[in-house]
């Protein structure tokens, strides 16, 4: 009799407390996990009803017709012909593009007129014209001010992250650079 009693009373107290222990511990996992995926749906929603959109604005690009325009080189023999694309924040901004397109023209005429080849050569130069052009662009848009502070700080790495009010003109793209 010893032996049915040791066999048949002391290990079902053992697996009795080892599946209890198993269980709490299964459902503790249950209820965490489950609370992780309620974080990180509402964490989902939260991201949409910002008011941010999910998927990032395609820009708006606005080809102008090539110029070419005499430098301010001694002599007055050199010229360049300049090919400027500009990304725009979205189709309303192409249709002011449009209705300003002689002022726009005018005003990047002058601009490059005013430098000299030996300037524009350099990388440097070609930056510092994108960036006036910027400015002189986004003028007649009512972006002027935007634009300049936007100009002072002009790399090719543009981000589309919304820091300040969108600018009609985002950035002067250069489809030909040409220096004769």
């Amino acid at each position: 009799m010893a032996g049915t009693a040791a066999a048949g009373g002391t290990p079902p107290a053992k697996n009795s407390k080892k599946l209890i222990v198993i269980g709490a511990i299964v459902a503790l996992l249950v209820v965490v996990l489950g609370a992780v995926f309620m974080l990180m749906l509402n964490q989902h929603e939260d991201d949409e009803d910002d008011g941010r959109p999910v998927v990032a604005a395609v820009p708006t690009f606005y080809p102008l017709e090539n110029l070419v325009v005499n430098l301010a080189d001694p002599g007055g023999d050199r010229f360049i012909q300049l090919g400027i694309t500009l990304e725009l924040a979205d189709d309303k901004a192409t249709e002011q593009v449009k209705q300003f397109m002689p002022s726009i023209r005018d005003s990047i005429l002058r601009l490059v007129s005013q430098r000299s080849a030996d300037e524009l050569l350099l990388g440097e130069g070609k930056e510092k014209l994108a960036a006036d052009i910027l400015v002189e662009v986004s003028r007649p848009l009512g972006g002027g001010r935007q634009a300049r502070r936007a100009a002072d700080e002009y790399d090719d790495d543009y981000d589309d992250r919304p820091r300040r009010p969108v600018r009609p003109v985002r950035r002067v793209l250069f489809s030909s650079f040409i220096i004769q």
